[in-house]
């Protein structure tokens, strides 16, 4: 019998006054995995990736976690289940180095002072084992490259042990040398074992590294594609609806009459 995914979104809706943001969106996440959610501006990927971290939680529909429905109105219910969330901001703080900016929040204590030998050692260990190159772990974040920064907030991320990593334009803006350091932490993530949902526009970096890439258009599921067997043309007919014929609206329309 096989596995159930590790997270799944069935029939997910979400309405922002008159503007219907999802309409019956389904997705599935599995362990080792990685798939690449896709879709022009406004197709409703940040509203996903909201639902899925407790920021913006569904009006309609089941998240389930391991294949039991959740409950996920908060950040913090995201983040006791599993999933970890790095967004395009990053939300690193410049004037602090790296160690200062792994445990921002949840730094270690040792009779009531902070424990900065164990942080110091967390640290060094957790990007040794992600291959994530930096000058050094007491260098302030402003002084790194796009690329280093990034890798330092998906570092972040995996301190709570998460099962499910969300990347939201992980490569956005960065150089061709910086796309790929991150890219290439992306594969780590699926060697160790963690879902990754991968927000990107670029049909290159999709294709280089995800298993599987969900289309959204409109708010609404437009197809599923296994990379190896796909082409960028193909996803991109799906991203901008050149997919959709008269028996695909007919269906679409009949799915929201019943």
């Amino acid at each position: 019998m096989p596995e159930s995914p590790v997270l799944s979104l069935r029939g997910v809706s979400k309405r922002f006054g008159a503007v219907q943001a999802l309409r019956d969106v389904d997705l599935d996440v599995n362990a080792g995995e990685v798939v690449a959610l896709v879709g022009d501006n406004g197709a409703g990927k940040s509203t996903v990736v909201k639902a899925v971290a407790g920021v913006g939680p569904p009006d309609e529909g089941v998240i389930a976690w391991e294949g039991r429905p959740v409950s996920i109105g908060r950040p913090h219910d995201a983040q006791g289940l599993g999933i970890a969330t790095v967004y395009q901001d990053l939300a690193l703080c410049d004037n602090l180095d790296v160690v200062a900016n792994l445990f921002l929040g949840r730094e270690p204590r040792r009779f009531g002072v902070l424990d900065e030998v164990r942080m110091d050692q967390r640290a060094r260990e957790l990007l040794d084992t992600l291959s994530i190159r930096i000058p050094s772990v007491h260098v302030p974040v402003a002084s790194l490259s796009g690329g280093q920064r990034q890798t330092v907030a998906i570092a972040r991320s995996l301190l709570g042990s998460p099962k499910v990593v969300i990347l939201d334009e992980p490569t956005a803006a960065l150089g061709v040398e910086q796309t790929a350091e991150v890219l290439d932490l992306v594969e780590r993530l699926r060697e160790r074992g963690l879902g990754t949902i991968l927000i990107s526009h670029s049909m290159v970096d999709v294709m280089a590294v995800a298993d599987r890439i969900a289309v959204l258009r409109l708010g609404r599921n437009n197809g599923l594609f296994d990379r190896r067997s796909t082409t960028s043309e193909e996803i991109v007919s799906a991203i901008t609806g050149a997919t959709e014929s008269a028996v695909t609206r007919r269906e679409a329309r009949r799915r929201e009459e019943r």
